[in-house]
């Protein structure tokens, strides 16, 4: 029995996506919503192509990440549980575009995501090749927690939300420029990801508020967090994981009385300008290669083709 058998994995399989964190250079944990697969041994498969390294690169570096299982869209599940697993990963170096083992995680990406069966026709192929040139990430669960649906903690200091006051206080960081206030008023919640007490990665789904010089926000309970490099990712997705928006939110945490102030410097935020993120993958991509000079892989379209053509292979979940 594996740690991963603790827990419901009907539960687990269900979440269309996770928020995973890992480590930069710079030591700031960082997360980004992926869709994982559960494997035989007990551990978790996540997958990056080579256009989006960064968190390839990052467990190279530092294995410690973690993954947040919080936000329900599209699972058809009733106020799920939110499963939080912290652990150790492990990267591969050479992209991969064989099915050969990854059937069942590409047939469950093609159910999930039908929008992304398009990428395998003939007229868009040259554009997406990379999409299937991936890089795979193998988490092994050392720490998992179930948290009850409404753990989304708001911060001792918090306004009520529909307070006329709140939104005054989000006006006014907008007006000031505070970054990050564009893209978070118009989320419920954030994933804080920030460093525990012993270096590991935190992650908490909190209500972050508007306050002078930052962001009210609540973390994990339970867990001894230190003050440093920290990050709040948003995102959402329709059920069919289109409409994908998310950006990313960085600065440094510290204390802030009972609560904890996210001290915010630069934003990220991908999905702002499609075309410009299309180009910038495929030049990371020609980048990755080139830097490890490898060959451009030949993807199997045919192979793909015929897996994406199986509206009822649902593939798991």
């Amino acid at each position: 029995m594996t740690l991963i058998d603790e827990i419901d994995h009907s539960v687990l399989d269900a979440y269309r996506t996770c928020e995973f964190a890992t480590i930069a250079r710079d030591g700031t944990p960082l997360a980004w919503p992926v869709s994982p697969f559960r494997l035989p041994d007990g551990t978790l498969l996540v997958t990056t192509a080579i256009g989006f390294p960064q968190k390839a690169l990052n467990v190279r570096r530092d294995g410690r990440v973690a993954l947040l299982f919080s936000d329900p869209t599209g699972s058809g599940l009733d106020a799920p549980v939110q499963i939080s697993i912290g652990g150790g990963a492990v990267c591969s170096e050479i992209p991969t575009t064989s099915l050969a083992g990854l059937e069942e995680y590409w047939s469950m990406l093609f159910w999930r995501q039908p929008s992304s069966r398009s990428y395998t026709l003939p007229g868009i192929r040259s554009l997406m090749d990379w999409y299937y040139m991936r890089l795979l990430i193998t988490v092994t669960p050392e720490r998992i927690e179930e948290r009850p649906p409404d753990s989304a903690a708001r911060p001792a200091t918090a306004l009520p939300p529909e307070s006329s006051e709140l939104a005054e206080s989000w006006s006014r960081a907008a007006q000031a420029e505070l970054p990050g206030a564009r893209e978070l008023v118009g989320h419920p919640t954030a994933v804080l990801a920030v460093r525990d007490a012993d270096g590991g990665i935190a992650l908490a789904r909190t209500v972050p508020q508007p306050v002078d010089g930052g962001y009210a926000v609540a973390g994990p309970p339970g867990r001894e967090l230190a003050e440093g490099p920290a990050s709040l990712l948003v995102h959402r997705h329709n059920e069919k994981l289109a409409a994908m928006r998310f950006a990313l939110v960085r600065g440094r945490i510290k204390r802030n009385g009972a609560d904890w102030l996210l001290i915010p410097d630069r934003v990220i935020s991908p999905t702002d300008n499609p075309l410009r993120t299309l180009r910038n993958a495929r030049a990371s991509a020609a980048r990755y290669l080139q830097r490890r000079s490898l060959p451009r892989p030949a993807v199997p379209w045919a192979e793909y083709r015929a897996l994406a053509r199986r509206p009822a292979d649902r593939g798991r979940g």
